[in-house]
């Protein structure tokens, strides 16, 4: 892997990216220095401090801990243009005016170090024109980066090189994106817009034409474009709200100033459509002005009439048959929308046709191969499938036909021919853009595979496309067994992987059997385990559906057996012979998350959302959570100065009492579901990777599983102190009756049931009062509504 150090970056401009890019920097534990003008009254640097006070009000959050605002430095223009020379990496995201970033980069040009590299986050303006205002030694070191936003969720970052870059730059760079941001880099072209918002502020607009010809209002837009149809559940008129239409009209007006018909045969389309132009003359922004295609009136969304220029209600659906159609497979679903009489289909046929058009047309100027334009739609737009992955598995040559006759008949948004490598040669005869070889490049004229550089060795299973026929985390390997929802395997031979694939990932009286099985088999042949599965969640937590028969049949006898088979998996994986670690990403609930935090060590991509959430449906956490919590209150009074347990108890109760879930692990890290010692993973891809390297260092190290003790607990009288709060908020009608009694049994357990201050107690103990307090609640008729409304309506019942 490349040497190159990034200690410290620079982001210049504290505008609404610029801040956020920080707050990202400071989530991944990069140190920043966040710049912007001096402020013309108070102190110089307030222009940036009121940026990055904001960052803690805004949703999505932008930090993964709301503190951690402090550790973003301040910095102006004026006084402290020496500190560039400390920085390794230097991001300009100031305002999209050509003049004021040309005026800038004469201004920092004297103080940049002379290894550093320098990156603009435009989002369209020519990186190439951008260099020119910069000394010939910067020129190798300048390049484009562009972020999506929100940063810190939006997988994509676009590179761009100019013809000066070193490619040294652009790989270093890339490394440093990837593995310590992580992102997923595409390299685009230096042409507007590059490629995300090329093609799909391109595929809006022409979704504005086509809504506009069959005659369709957003809200029946928006449900036919989002998830029905593979995208971000936003739809088309919603994400432009939330995107923000000023911003929307500027990438629009990118591609207004910069093409014209010769360089993009689309171009008489990019006219600020009519609806769009008369909402940002009223002032209409969408989300950030509570008002753009959609407005909310008390409980009521409204939508936007241009005829009326005013809200009327909105709320319509699509027609099912749509939606039936669009569950088709591809060839079959494209067939039925392009035959269909009805308006909503035919626009589902318009639409899905002219970012083919649009695609095919450009992918020779915009970007290297095929693979880069479907990754940036999915990674910047939240699209499924990219348009050439959903045209070639639609039956490449059938849906070219088909484009190609609608061209023809005056039906397309262009009358620009189909390239002619769509019909002929290697394309054609592969039938479709993406090979196993590699995907196309128009440019090139030939299969291009993949760049790899050695930080992509990190991710043993990156996100391929459709026709790669890369390996699947699910086939890979050796299978050692595959029962119980859960496949045990091997990728070395050395470590053993247990991946979950039940529901949700569930974990069900099988799923807690076969864990157990895979640990015994790792102690007798394997230098450890690693618990993960491929998908977005590592584990919801106990499979609640599953333990009901067991319970209608044989009472409340059969829950408790399952339970302490469940907690003694728990203890199992604790104590095992060799590390277990648990690699946790997205989900990590309940029982999902009890299964973390007893593992020897845990390995979390950023976006893990970790928490013991139980009392959502009436119950206690109950496989060794709050056990966990006992333990870890008494392990850190120890460690203490003090001798009072509660003030090291109530964190812990607070969050399992209040079902609180870690937005971030950084968060969940504050919450005591993981340690300081646990590995954060900034890229999702990398988790697998670290988290085998994580168990063969520790095996490697000697390690053994913790001796058990006997902790001290806080006794009847912590948990009188917890009730008496508990009854004042009973009492002030913040939480209900049926509330104060599974807090009053979370405390009871934490606090060690009713022993005395400072009894020495066992694990076994305490999950023995879970138990019993798990059991009770199940036979509760509240609780029994809880888990029903959940288990029917998928959301929490209040009672």
């Amino acid at each position: 892997m490349s040497r190159f150090q990034v200690k410290k970056v620079a982001v210049l401009g504290a505008g609404v990216m610029g801040a956020q890019i920080a707050a990202h920097l400071v989530n991944v534990r990069v140190p920043v220095v966040l710049f912007d003008l001096p402020a013309k009254e108070g102190p110089k640097n307030g222009i940036v401090s009121r940026a990055i006070d904001n960052l803690k009000k805004l949703k999505p959050a932008p930090l993964g801990v709301a503190k951690d605002a402090e550790l973003i430095e301040q910095a102006n223009y004026e006084d402290d243009l020496a500190r560039l020379g400390e920085c390794d990496l230097l991001i300009e995201a100031i305002a999209e005016r050509m003049d004021w970033k040309l005026d800038l980069y004469r201004k920092i040009a004297p103080h940049v170090a002379p290894h550093a590299i320098v990156a603009s986050n435009t989002s369209g303006l020519s990186i190439t024109k951008l260099s020119e205002a910069l000394p010939e030694a910067i020129k190798p070191r300048f390049c484009g980066i562009h972020f999506f936003n929100p940063p810190r969720y939006m997988f994509l970052v676009e590179l761009i090189a100019t013809p000066t870059t070193e490619p040294n730059v652009l790989d270093d760079l890339e490394t440093f994106v990837t593995s310590a941001l992580g992102k997923g880099v595409v390299r685009a072209k230096d042409t507007p817009n590059f490629i995300a918002n090329r093609v799909g502020i391109a595929g809006m607009l022409a979704t504005l034409k086509e809504v506009e010809k069959f005659g369709l209002t957003p809200d029946v837009v928006d449900d036919l474009t989002g998830k029905k149809l593979g995208r971000a559940s936003s739809g088309t008129f919603r994400t432009a709200d939330v995107v923000g239409l000023d911003t929307m009209a500027h990438v629009v007006r990118t591609l207004q100033d910069n093409l014209n018909e010769e360089t993009d045969p689309f171009y008489p389309n990019f006219a600020t459509p009519p609806v769009l132009a008369r909402l940002i003359e009223k002032g209409n922004l969408g989300q950030k002005t509570k008002a753009g295609f959609y407005k909310k009136v008390g409980r009521d969304i409204l939508r936007y009439d241009l005829a009326q220029d005013d809200y009327v209600p909105g709320g319509a659906k699509s027609d099912e048959v749509y939606g039936r159609m669009l569950r088709k497979p591809a060839a079959q679903r494209l067939k039925l929308l392009r035959e269909s009489e009805g308006p909503q289909g035919q626009f589902l046929w318009a639409i899905l046709r002219d970012s083919f058009h649009y695609a095919a047309v450009h992918l020779a100027t915009i970007a290297e191969s095929a693979r880069d334009v479907d990754l940036a739609m999915r990674w910047g737009f939240g699209m499924r499938q990219g348009p050439f992955e959903l045209w070639q598995q639609a039956g490449w040559t059938q849906v070219a036909q088909w484009i190609q006759e609608d061209i023809e008949a005056g039906k397309a948004l262009s009358k620009a021919p189909l390239p002619q490598w769509v019909f002929e040669g290697p394309v054609a005869r592969a039938g479709g853009v993406h090979t196993p070889e590699g995907s196309w490049s128009a440019s090139e004229q030939r299969f291009v595979p993949q760049r790899r550089l050695p930080v992509h060795a990190r991710q043993l299973f990156p996100e391929g496309v459709l026709g790669d026929q890369a390996q699947r985390a699910e086939d890979a390997g050796t299978t050692i067994s595959d029962e119980g929802d859960v496949r045990v395997w091997t990728l070395d031979g050395e470590v053993l992987i247990a991946s979950i694939h039940s529901k949700m990932n569930a974990i069900s009286p099988d799923v807690a059997e076969a864990l157990a099985e895979a640990v015994a088999l790792a102690e007798r042949e394997y230098k450890g385990m690693v618990i993960w599965s491929p998908d977005d969640k590592f584990s919801v937590g106990a499979d609640l559906q599953a333990m009901l028969p067991a319970f209608a049949l044989a009472g409340i006898s059969a829950v408790e057996g399952a339970e302490q088979a469940l907690q003694d998996v728990m203890l199992r994986i604790r104590y095992a012979g060799v590390p277990v670690v648990s690699a946790v990403r997205g989900m990590a609930l309940g029982g999902g998350c009890e299964l973390a935090i007893h593992s020897a060590a845990r390995v979390a991509a950023m976006e893990s959302y970790i928490g013991l959430v139980e009392v959502g449906v009436g119950l206690i956490p109950g496989a060794g959570g709050l056990t966990y919590i006992a333990r870890r209150a008494a392990e850190r009074a120890e460690a203490s100065t003090g001798n009072d347990l509660l003030p090291f108890l109530t964190e812990g109760f607070t969050a399992a009492a209040m079902a609180k879930v870690g937005t971030s692990a950084l968060e969940s890290r504050q919450l005591g579901y993981l340690l300081d010692s646990d590995i954060i993973v900034p890229n999702k891809d990398e988790l697998l990777y670290v988290a085998l390297q994580q168990v063969k260092a520790m095996s490697e190290a000697g390690w053994r599983a913790p001796l058990k003790r006997k902790f001290k607990v806080a006794g009847r009288s912590g948990a009188a102190t917890i009730k008496g709060q508990l009854v004042n908020m009973r009492d002030g009608g913040f939480i209900s009756a049926h509330d104060f009694h599974i807090a009053s049994l979370i405390a009871g357990v934490v606090t060690g049931g009713d022993v005395d201050a400072g009894t020495l107690v066992t694990e076994e103990y305490l999950m023995t009062l879970e138990r019993k307090a798990f059991c009770s609640l199940i036979l509760n008729p509240k609780t029994q509504e809880r888990i029903m409304g959940m288990l029917n309506t998928g959301k929490p019942v209040r009672n």
